[in-house]
């Protein structure tokens, strides 16, 4: 269906140009020049009441005169024009369309709000698909279909054979710089679009589209924000398994970046970490700035090759191989120490003073001794323990050394890439013969540390498509929930939050519920001391904030003193706040607490966020994320992610920490939260400690925010967002 929808946008066999101007400068202009300079094959109708005719071209007074139904019209008109002349393209007939126009949304104003929903509700209606606003247009360069004005297709000569390549961007200038770069390196693309502010056909609908077509090898993109979370997931899972590299350039790492973002596109923004977190787990590959996304789109014409993380560096220069060796480390990469089978084969030909362990300093010996390269590549080839070989040797020298190169490549899958600070003349020899070839080492480790990674999990399922929620019986929890949602609340109190995440197996602290001060120390007496006392309210969610908690109470006196304190503050600080007196909880041992929520991304939906250090998380900002479902297996990839995770390891004599019960209680938040549907707006655990090996963790506090629809903002989730804020 939805190769069939786009088709006439993406591959028009005949094309209307609404606005067509003889002066190839101006919008109008531009594509009717590009369709005329590389011969377009179809019928081409430039529509203007200004010529009888451009370049040889009949020029038509309106869309009406046309004289018959089209693929596509692209439309170089005012904002205001747009729609009037949309609704009359389609009862003509034609059959999709492209809106350059710049002057909705992406103007953050009143008016351009109000010409945008005008757009959408005239698109939906229309049922066609339509591009744009605010687009710079297409460029189908198997067809020479253009409907760009975009000078780079005219400046710059497009592949004659072997179209491999789809760029989908949501700028046309970044459209056009990728462009750029990546034909100077020869990539084949076969079409470039820009989706400008998507009111008719959105991102991951494009990606969606050359998914579909099985000559498109490898798809890259840029991506201010998306719309469809759930589509692209899919299309990414479906394109990892296949083998096909999704590459995707995303922007908004600072708030400066996501200010800015949100001002050109009028795109949703969700975390950045979430994103990245949604990318790592589809294996798509993250690009930092156009260049290293046109080095990473150069590397996927080379995804026969088999590489990895592992690197074995090969240099002339022992300063090289350090310089390299620290790189690949940083981008994370491992330069394994070799065996002493290999290191033996590389010191018959090596001398003394050049190291042969990894990084392998050739040393300038190997200009007498080219030949040894070969043995040299071919002990590195059979060593299980090296995925990918990089060899740095500038110019004649790497000239000399392409034919042991190029036939270690014949005999072998294992890429070699080559690294040529000295521009050699036999480039493209190398290239032909799979080995990547570049003239910047940073730029090098930069693209192959990623291109590593992706090739070692290409193929392999993403952990949420492997793994999946667990059945539960929930009718109890459930019924709890839907009758606080009736009652209009927007949270639930710190017990009944425990008791929902209880009902599904989660380790909760020992408490009492106290409505006196007598109540408390009777409580007290049961549970055994110390105690900690802690207002209880739904609408005071941070306790701590306004003085109540009293933790370390060991006789009923201070029970009875903490409970007036903390009720005295509780009414001072929110006079309005229903209080049902207060909680009476077992003192934990002091040991890690960890902060272990679920927000709605306004993109993927529920996304779990780990951090370590209780309510120092949100200050120190370490923390992970991965959308729902979650697993044991993926919790634990999590915990193990954390900067802090040393502190749950047994660091500096420290005793090691229970991290498989972690673990555990994550992937039971997750089946929490997935069997609420969508009841739960927000879910924490904060503190959650974890004990040491085998003694499990236990839920001192929990908040939960129900989504009954009341103070909900935009993003789906609530002002009082926790783990949103240390996103």
């Amino acid at each position: 269906m939805t190769a069939h929808r786009l088709e006439p946008l993406i591959n028009p066999a005949s094309i209307a140009i609404l606005g067509a101007s003889a002066d190839p400068g101006r919008v109008g202009g531009m594509p009717l020049q590009l369709l005329l300079q590389h011969r377009f094959a179809g019928p081409i109708y430039p529509i203007n009441p200004k010529y009888q005719q451009i370049a040889g071209l009949p020029c038509y007074p309106d869309i009406e005169a046309l004289p018959g139904p089209v693929d596509l019209i692209a439309l170089a008109v005012p904002a205001r024009e747009v729609v009037p002349q949309l609704r009359r393209a389609a009862a003509k007939g034609i059959r999709s369309a492209i809106v350059f126009a710049s002057g909705f949304a992406e103007t953050n104003d009143a008016e351009g709000r109000r010409l945008q929903d005008e757009f959408e509700a005239c698109v939906a209606a229309l049922d066609i698909p339509v591009a744009g606003p605010n687009c710079m247009g297409f460029a189908n360069l198997k067809t020479h279909a253009y409907t760009a004005f975009a000078s780079v297709f005219r400046d710059i000569a497009p592949p004659e054979s072997g179209h491999r390549v789809a760029l989908v961007t949501q700028s046309g200038n970044v459209c056009a710089a990728v462009y750029a770069a990546s034909r100077k390196r020869d990539v084949r693309f076969s079409s470039v679009i820009n989706t400008g502010n998507e009111a008719g056909v959105e991102f991951s609908e494009y990606l969606e589209y050359f998914a579909d077509q099985p000559e498109t090898e490898t798809i890259a993109g840029y991506v201010e924000g998306l719309r469809d979370g759930e589509r692209f997931r899919r299309v990414a899972e479906r394109l990892r398994r296949e083998t096909r590299p999704l590459i995707i350039l995303k922007i908004g790492d600072t708030a400066k970046g996501a200010e800015a973002a949100a001002s050109h596109t009028a795109s949703l923004a969700g975390s950045q970490k979430v994103y990245r977190a949604v990318f790592d787990d589809l294996n798509v590959m993250i690009a930092d700035d156009l260049a290293h996304m046109a080095d990473l789109v150069h590397l996927s014409g080379f995804r026969a090759r088999r590489a990895g993380s592992r690197v074995a560096i090969l240099t002339i220069s022992g300063a090289l191989g350090a310089l390299l060796s620290d790189k690949f480390v940083k981008a994370g990469a491992d330069v394994p120490t070799l065996p002493v089978a290999v290191q033996q084969v590389l010191r018959a030909g090596i001398p003394d003073y050049g190291m042969v362990s990894n990084p392998v300093d050739l040393t300038g010996n190997v200009v007498n001794q080219h030949g040894f390269m070969c043995d040299a590549l071919a002990a590195l080839q059979a060593c299980e323990e090296v995925d990918t070989i990089v060899v740095y040797a500038p110019g004649y020298l790497l000239q000399r050394l392409s034919p042991a190169m190029i036939e270690a490549a014949e005999t072998s899958r294992k890429l070699i890439a080559a690294i040529d600070t000295f521009n050699a003349k036999n480039h493209a020899e190398l290239e032909a013969a799979g080995i990547p070839v570049f003239d910047d080492t940073a730029r090098a480790v930069a693209a192959l540390s990623i291109f590593g990674r992706w090739s070692e999990r290409a193929g392999a399922p993403s952990a949420a498509a492997s793994s999946g929620p667990r059945s539960v019986a929930a009718a109890q929890p459930m019924a709890r929930l839907d009758a606080a949602i009736v009652a209009g609340r927007r949270t639930l109190d710190e017990v009944e939050g425990k008791q929902f995440l209880s009902a599904f197996g989660l380790p909760v602290a020992a408490e009492r519920i106290a409505a006196s001060a007598e109540e408390a120390a009777t409580a007290a007496a049961e549970l055994g001391w110390p105690v900690v006392v802690k207002v209880l309210s739904p609408d005071i969610p941070h306790k701590s904030d306004c003085g109540g908690v009293r933790l370390g109470i060991t006789s009923a006196d201070e029970v009875r003193a903490a409970f007036q304190a903390v009720t005295a503050a509780a009414r001072e600080a929110h006079p309005d706040a229903h209080i049902a007196g207060v909680v009476v909880q077992t003192q934990e041992p002091p040991g890690p607490e960890v902060l272990v929520g679920v927000t709605r991304d306004p993109v993927f939906g529920p996304v779990m966020t780990i951090g370590l250090g209780g309510v120092f998380t949100e200050i120190l900002g370490d923390v992970e994320h991965r959308t729902l479902p979650v697993d044991a297996g993926r919790a634990e990839a999590m915990v193990r992610r954390l900067k802090a995770f040393a502190l749950l390891d047994g660091a500096r004599g420290r005793p090691k920490r229970d991290v498989p019960a972690l673990c555990t209680a994550m992937a039971t938040l997750s089946d929490a939260v997935l069997a609420a549907g969508d009841r739960i707006g927000e879910i924490e655990i904060n503190p959650l400690i974890v004990r040491e090996q085998g003694r499990g963790v236990v839920a001192l506090d929990a908040l939960v925010v129900l989504n009954n629809n009341q103070e909900a903002d935009v993003s789906g989730g609530y002002r009082d967002n926790a783990a949103q804020r240390i996103a």
